[in-house]
């Protein structure tokens, strides 16, 4: 039972993580102290999918599942959990870049809007 509490754990920070990527970009614009460990988690989100990498937590999400009577599963995060919800079947290279690249794109629009409005709030010297 206690494996798969952590399991469940270790896939609601997975998810969390994810979310972070994306969208943590508008929780910095509450919390400008959040930048670094943004910039942190894009830049690993973006690694991961553009190298095609499993994400450390997910192995060890199976491991704690296979010790708690449960199956495990093949492949990343993103293909168990998130593939018929975000991705067509059979998610090609090409739209996992598209995808990678979009998630960059995103992060950047919001900086842009952070960076100029810090700019204007700054009174000249």
């Amino acid at each position: 039972m206690s494996y798969r509490l952590a399991a469940d754990g270790v896939l609601l920070l997975h998810l969390a993580f994810t979310l972070f990527a994306v969208l943590g970009g508008l929780l910095v614009l509450r919390r400008p102290s959040l930048l670094w460990w943004h910039l942190g988690t894009v830049l690993w989100g973006a690694v991961i999918e553009w190298a095609d990498w499993i994400c450390p937590l997910t192995p060890l999400e199976n491991f704690l599942r296979e010790r708690g009577g449960e199956a495990g599963y093949a492949g990343g995060f993103i293909e168990h959990y998130l593939d018929l919800f975000l991705y067509p079947a059979n998610l090609p290279v090409e739209l996992r870049y598209l995808l990678c690249l979009g998630l960059v794109t995103v992060n950047l629009i919001i900086y842009g809007y952070v960076f100029l409005a810090r700019r204007r709030r700054r009174p000249l010297p």
